[in-house]
């Protein structure tokens, strides 16, 4: 009798939305929480989107160093990606050629052109003549050697691009190259690289 009755609550979705109203409800704490933590970690200002972006690229370039350095290739740059440069890469880092003394003959040539001696500046440009001839015969080979590989290996695909970077990979340093080498001098390459 002096009992309220129950009135059931209507349900969000077929309450009607009041005139002036937000037209959905309140969030919870929680999800007020977290929605705010969303918006303070998205960058605002441009000062802030330059860090992050700046923060991605130091990511991606520490990732990508990392990959040349293990051998990880799905993390490497576009040129060196594929089956076709790996082969390229490994024939140039499996022989031992001219091109991996080239360094020391030219600095022992800059040496014995500063000593002011005649006939030793004399060697040196000899030496240094003799030098580049056989960089320019080393090259030559290399690549003919590397285009009758290729052929042999790839016969379908194009090999554009392929000399380039096989000759400017054979002019570095071994220990300066980058993928570093997975493979040893001398070693016997594996007939598929697919």
């Amino acid at each position: 009798m002096f009992r309220r009755s129950k009135i059931e609550s209507p349900s969000p979705e077929s309450a009607e939305v009041k005139p002036g109203g937000k037209g959905r409800p309140t969030p919870s704490r929680k999800e007020a929480e977290a929605a705010a933590r969303a918006r303070a970690k998205t960058p605002r200002t441009r000062k802030e989107i330059a860090a992050a972006q700046r923060l991605a690229r130091a990511e991606s370039s520490q990732q990508v160093r990392t990959a040349m350095k293990t051998g990880d290739e799905r993390y490497y740059m576009p040129r060196d990606k594929g089956p076709m440069r790996r082969f390229v890469r490994d024939f140039v880092d499996c022989r031992f050629t001219f091109l991996d003394i080239l360094f020391p003959l030219l600095i022992v040539s800059m040496i014995l052109g500063y000593t002011g001696v005649d006939s030793l500046m004399e060697l040196s440009s000899f030496l240094l003549l003799a030098t580049l001839l056989m960089l320019v015969f080393d090259i030559f080979r290399l690549r003919l050697r590397l285009r009758r590989e290729l052929a042999a290996r790839f016969p379908e695909e194009s090999t554009k691009g392929t000399s380039y970077y096989a000759i400017s990979r054979a002019l570095n340093p071994r220990f300066l190259r980058m993928p570093k080498p997975q493979v040893k001098i001398g070693s016997q390459l594996p007939e598929t690289y697919r």
